[in-house]
């Protein structure tokens, strides 16, 4: 998840990683897990007790003669969010990191800024430093994160270039989230190596799949996007290597104007040549990190690429294919493909725009990353609702399950 906040550090010498609790916890019912979360309301419950507890933290300030005899951060007041059971991360510089929200559907964990790609289009720019620190303080993470967590997401930089470590982050997601779904984002060039492809399968974690971008079936075409000559090379290499080792695959291609002309082309690449994909999702890019650099090379109105994107989906569908369409507005693209139309954006960083408030259809509109807001497609607009002829509720159900069929437009 990853949102900061700075407040005030008082005795944390060393990072602090812990769950929230904000009821006084026994001392004998494991307190070391757990970050003391005092308010107004509730500080008085402790009574100051807060020996064994990992760290305190509150987002509001508290006077000096009330100061909790524990190492702890206060006056993070933009972090009012957190909850029971959010996990956060504590530093001696004072900044708090969420790490887990245990209410949103939308927690990744970062497993490194570094990368061996330079996507055009890349919302995380990699940096060239030494983070292996941050695998000890995962594995820890994944101790304390709530078991009833439906979906995790693994990201990067890269993450595979953290070799073994990468494996014991699966491993250690496996042993104590069995029952939590992994997604890992990666650029699926390193699994080129078979060796690593097999330990990977070797773990047979029960609910794991890997996302993989494949931005052209032309070799230099998607090498230009990354960045990297010969990329496409492994990359699909590293595809049939994790599909051998019976490791679930999710094909990503990012629509911009460096790949939006070959979408038919590279759709048909796909479902002849990768037919063991589980799932294709074909993307609205998000305006942040290279983006804004590479602007001129990227940037097109969805409107203008809706038939290469429409005619992409269905072929796709029609192929047999799990297909989706990931941060597009409902008003930029055809009624047929609104079933395929998925609510991506992370709750965190999900907005509408004051037209969509009249929108008949916005309860289905995956809307806009915050950073749209600085350039998004001219024919954004307020939609009447299509659908005249059928009642809500199985207009609603078309929608959300393509197996349903082509949504009726009324008259």
């Amino acid at each position: 998840m990853h949102l900061h906040a700075v407040g005030t550090p008082h005795g944390v010498s060393t990072p602090i990683i812990g769950r929230l609790a904000s009821a006084p916890i026994a001392a004998s019912e494991g307190r070391g897990d757990c970050i003391a979360f005092v308010t107004g309301t509730n500080f008085a419950a402790f009574g100051n007790d807060f020996a064994g507890y990992a760290g305190v933290f509150s987002p509001q300030e508290i006077q000096e003669q009330d100061a909790p005899n524990a190492p702890h951060v206060v006056g993070c007041s933009n972090l009012e969010y957190v909850r029971d059971g959010d996990v956060l991360l504590l530093l001696p510089s004072g900044t708090v990191t969420v790490l887990y929200r245990k209410s949103s559907p939308y927690n990744a964990i970062l497993t490194t800024e570094r990368c061996n790609s330079l996507c055009l289009m890349c919302s995380q720019p990699p940096k060239t430093i030494d983070d292996s620190f941050r695998v000890q303080q995962i594995l820890r993470l994944i101790e304390l994160i709530d078991t009833d967590c439906k979906e995790i997401g693994i990201t990067g930089g890269e993450p595979s270039l953290l070799g073994e470590d990468f494996l014991a982050i699966i491993r250690k997601l496996k042993l104590s989230l069995p029952n939590t779904s992994v997604h890992v984002l990666s650029n699926g060039r390193l699994f080129k190596n078979r060796g690593f492809a097999e330990r990977l399968g070797a773990i047979r974690h029960p609910d794991l799949m890997l996302g993989i971008p494949l931005y052209s079936d032309i070799d230099f075409q998607h090498d230009f996007v990354v960045q990297a000559k010969g990329a496409f090379d492994e990359t699909l290499l590293g595809l049939y290597n994790l599909a051998a080792c019976e490791v679930p695959l999710e094909i990503r291609v990012v629509v911009h104007r460096q790949t939006y002309r070959r979408l038919p082309e590279l759709a048909e690449f796909i479902y002849r040549n990768l037919p063991f994909a589980a799932h294709v999702a074909l993307m609205g890019m998000e305006m942040f990190g290279y983006v804004h650099l590479n602007l001129g090379t990227l940037w097109i109105d969805p409107v203008e690429y809706c038939a290469e994107l429409e005619e992409a989906t269905l072929n796709l569908a029609l192929h047999g294919m799990n297909v989706s369409v990931y941060n597009h507005q409902l008003c930029t693209i055809p009624q047929s493909v609104w079933p395929f139309a998925k609510k991506s954006i992370s709750d965190w960083k999900n907005v509408y725009l004051d037209v969509c408030n009249s929108c008949g259809v916005r309860e289905f509109c995956g809307g806009f990353f915050q950073s749209a807001t600085k350039r998004h497609s001219a024919h954004i607009r307020a939609l009447d609702n299509p659908w005249r002829l059928k009642n809500d509720a199985e207009n609603s159900l078309r929608l959300r399950d393509p197996c349903i069929g082509t949504v009726s437009t009324g008259t």
